[in-house]
């Protein structure tokens, strides 16, 4: 059943993103021949208008199939030096249409995010997480370096502010520490009836990708903590807000990967995906309705947000890439060759499959240790 939620959540994503394209091209009018839900074998179909309407068999997501998609790969089999194309197919329509429907795809994904975080300030939660007091790492683990103690931290501090931003809890320094890797990070501490500010430098934990200080939290300070409800339009700025956050966060994220990490365990393949989805949705469940919703929709806002990045890039055969080539021919006043395009579209392809692989390689290195656990 894990692997069953994780596709269906992940298929919904997806269907997402194509429904941005094809409310795009409606808009555009371009002819969207089809629309599935699904890759694979056609099992059910209706023609509605002039779009064919389909239910695929692999829930492996969807796809919007536009008119003249295939009119670029046409005008390179042929040798032409400009896409001949329809007025209402892709390439036959104004540049700027064809960005904008490249990039709606993307953008739904955005817009996901940010309905799935309003709708989880609209309900409000609760977690539970020890309290801000800390207890420097190396005084509990005497192997590991803190960097909290070279800053001048001290066990007992009670942490109230990390970069401005006000703490409530251990789960909230270690979302603003994970987050920060090597970086100077003002920290506020309540010590003795006394507010001290200090320097902290954060490391970078290269199998994670992520940021520590070297603290843990204090034994036995675990409590139920409330995150309070808010009406629509507070919900929704803040839904906005958090999306936003959730953009800077992850482009952070990205930069990482270019610091030496260990590659595998930072990029996720489909298969582990697909399974910390499941167990997301199946788990959060396990411990009630409102807990369920809210850790399948922040799961899978984080995922959407990835969704949005990644597609954006400027690398053929992703949106990014069309979005990119659309808004040269803008520019220059004229179409890119489409030859030029064609072997431009080979770094794409490369980017792509070397992520794929390298995703691939940590999913089976992932499940082959936890395997060796069981």
């Amino acid at each position: 059943m894990t692997v069953i939620y994780g596709l269906i959540s992940l298929c919904f994503l997806v269907i997402i993103h194509e429904a941005g394209h094809f409310i795009a091209a409606k808009i555009c009018k371009v002819k969207v021949e089809s629309f599935s839900v699904g890759m694979g074998p056609v099992l059910l179909h209706k023609k509605i208008g002039q779009t064919d309407y389909r239910i695929s068999l692999l829930p492996l997501g969807g796809y919007c199939g536009m008119k003249g998609e295939k009119d670029f790969s046409n005008a390179v089999e042929a040798g032409l030096n400009k896409i001949q194309a329809d007025k209402d197919s892709l390439y036959g329509i104004h540049p700027l249409c064809r960005t904008f429907i490249a990039f709606a795809g993307p953008a739904s994904n955005f817009i996901f995010s940010v309905i799935a975080l309003t709708i989880i300030a609209i309900l409000g939660t609760f977690y539970y997480s020890p309290s801000a007091q800390i207890v420097l790492a190396d005084e509990v683990y005497p192997e590991i370096h803190s960097a909290a103690r070279d800053g001048g931290l001290q066990t007992g501090d009670i942490i109230k502010s990390i970069n401005g931003i006000k703490i409530s809890d251990f789960s909230d320094i270690y979302s603003n520490i994970s987050f920060r890797p090597d970086e100077d990070i003002q920290i506020v501490v309540q010590r003795d009836n006394q507010e001290l500010s200090f320097t902290v430098h954060s490391e970078l934990d290269k199998s994670t990708g992520t940021g520590k200080i070297g603290v843990t939290s204090t034994p036995g300070s675990v409590e139920k903590r409330f995150i309070a409800p808010l009406s629509f339009f507070p919900a929704l700025k803040k839904g906005f807000l958090d999306t936003v956050e959730l953009v800077k966060v992850s482009i952070k994220s990205i930069r990482t990967l270019f610091k030496g990490i260990e590659i595998k365990n930072a990029v996720s393949g489909p298969a582990r995906i697909t399974t910390m989805l499941g167990d997301t949705v199946k788990e959060s469940f396990v411990a009630g309705i409102k807990i369920g919703i809210t850790n399948t929709l922040n799961f899978m806002s984080l995922i959407s947000i990835s969704l949005f990045l990644l597609n954006l890039l400027p690398v053929p055969i992703l949106d990014g890439g069309l979005v990119l080539f659309s808004i040269i021919e803008f520019i220059i006043g004229k179409q890119i060759p489409p030859k030029i395009q064609y072997y431009v579209q080979y770094i794409g392809i490369a980017f792509i499959a070397f992520l794929f692989i390298i995703g691939i390689s940590g999913d089976i290195q992932y499940f082959i240790s936890l395997a060796g656990r069981k």
